[in-house]
């Protein structure tokens, strides 16, 4: 597979993303987006491994300096890891989706994706953070989820409740997240490139809490990598 050659022009000059080595390069939404957050909090504890596999990982989002220095403060995520982009021009040359455009405006948008227009497997998603999965890891050592499940395993409620502590950040704080609400639709994207530049791996976004093949383990595609 060919790697974009917008993104190959993109990482040009980063530290650590020359030919001649594994380059993990991811193309998170808006800083205040469910799944800029959520891939984050999921790569945050798989960073140590990924690194001793020899991948080395960059992230761009679009939002400002400001808003990625909250962003990674609040998921972990390593500042020097993550630029942000103005405008979502790299994304659209990377081939990435756009999101539903309606004419209606940017929040319309937005909001019927949130429903499942324009948006395939989003309710599905919702849902299962609602109603737990067996397949998936649990996120709280919390006896409240212990009683409404057990152990070992993503608990009913307890996705959800990830969930809403980044809505309630990401709201709380709205105007440093998504300075430009233009771009909010658009959808994100994965990139593993081998060292010679080839693609070993790409996922391009259909929908909201679409950022993964593999929404249960999110990561499972570096597998066959670590």
């Amino acid at each position: 597979m060919e790697t974009p050659s917008a993104l190959l022009q993109r990482i040009t000059g980063i530290t650590g993303m020359e030919q001649g080595k594994r380059r993990l390069v991811l193309l998170f939404t808006q800083l205040g987006d469910f799944d800029s957050t959520e891939y984050a909090q999921a790569l945050v504890p798989a960073l140590p491994a990924i690194h001793r596999a020899g991948i080395t990982v960059q992230a761009f989002a679009i939002g400002d300096e400001q808003g990625g220095d909250r962003f990674c403060e609040f998921t972990g995520f390593p500042r020097e890891q993550l630029q942000t982009e103005g405008n979502a021009d790299l994304h659209r040359a990377c081939g990435l989706y756009e999101g539903l455009n309606s004419g209606a405006g940017a929040w319309p948008d937005l909001l019927l994706m949130c429903t499942g227009i324009g948006s395939p497997g989003t309710l599905a998603e919702v849902f299962r953070g609602y109603r737990g999965d067996r397949n998936a890891p649990q996120r709280f050592d919390n006896s409240l989820f212990r009683f409404a499940g057990g152990d070992g395993f993503q608990r009913p409620f307890e996705l959800a409740t990830v969930r809403l502590n980044n809505m309630v950040e990401a709201l709380g704080h709205w105007k440093q997240y998504v300075p430009d609400d233009r771009y909010m639709a658009q959808r994100g994207g994965t990139f593993l490139l081998e060292s010679d530049n080839t693609l070993l791996y790409v996922h391009r976004d259909k929908g909201i809490l679409g950022f993964s093949e593999t929404m249960g383990r999110p990561l499972s595609f570096l597998d066959a990598y670590l």
